[in-house]
């Protein structure tokens, strides 16, 4: 059975940002790492931009690919995270910050320099510059969501562990203890109010005004607006 080209156009223009996102978004924690002290992610080979290496077969394959085939209101996915030893780190608390907020802010670039790459498409011919420019403004929208969902301040998301490292003991404790639950929090905030019925979105309460924000931000600085 051959496969609808909507549905290959749609693969092309959410799976290739959505991989580069990902892919350097973790290895951005992987080199600030090494960077400062840490070389864990360097002998499990993730300090590299190989998609390979980060790409989790259901997290970042099969779960968001289902959502998106089947129209679901909510994207959600996840790579394989990099290994750290926080302990490791030359200032193991002040360089948890910087080692976690690597990844959001590559992202941040990310999308900035997909912005300004849409100056290109122009000088390509209209078929290809209709597909380059479907695929930059979604590269600019992913790259942000997937900035302000991991700022979340929730461990074990890079929010929680800037969070963690940024706030006095008697918050940061008890915060930090919350990491195994993490995941399972966030799957409750995400799904749970659709599966109850309630007429409440995680997605487009709390992180759509911060992504909008931004993203029209960047479009102003990048003279794309």
């Amino acid at each position: 059975m051959e496969m609808d080209t909507s549905i290959i156009y749609k693969i092309i223009v959410f799976g290739l940002p959505i991989i580069i996102a990902i892919t350097t978004h973790e290895a951005a924690h992987g080199y600030v790492a090494l960077r400062y002290g840490d070389d864990t992610a360097l002998r499990m080979g993730r300090v590299t931009f190989n998609p390979l290496k980060h790409i989790d077969p259901i997290g970042t394959v099969l779960l968001p690919g289902l959502l998106l085939l089947s129209g679901a209101p909510i994207l959600f996915g996840y790579a394989k995270p990099v290994p750290v030893n926080f302990a490791r780190l030359n200032n193991p608390r002040r360089d948890m910050v910087l080692v976690a907020a690597a990844g959001p802010g590559v992202n941040i670039l990310l999308a900035v320099a997909s912005a300004l790459l849409l100056h290109l498409t122009g000088f390509f011919p209209t078929s290809i510059a209709q597909v380059m420019i479907e695929i930059l403004k979604m590269s600019v929208l992913i790259n942000v969501v997937l900035a302000v969902f991991n700022m979340l301040p929730l461990p074990p998301l890079d929010g929680g562990r800037v969070a963690v490292g940024l706030l006095p003991n008697f918050i940061a404790i008890p915060l930090a203890k919350l990491e195994p639950y993490g995941f399972f929090i966030l799957i409750g905030l995400l799904f749970l109010p659709s599966l109850l019925g309630l007429n409440f979105s995680f997605l487009g309460t709390v992180i759509g005004p911060p992504v909008y924000f931004i993203v029209n931000l960047i479009a102003a600085l990048t003279g794309v607006g």
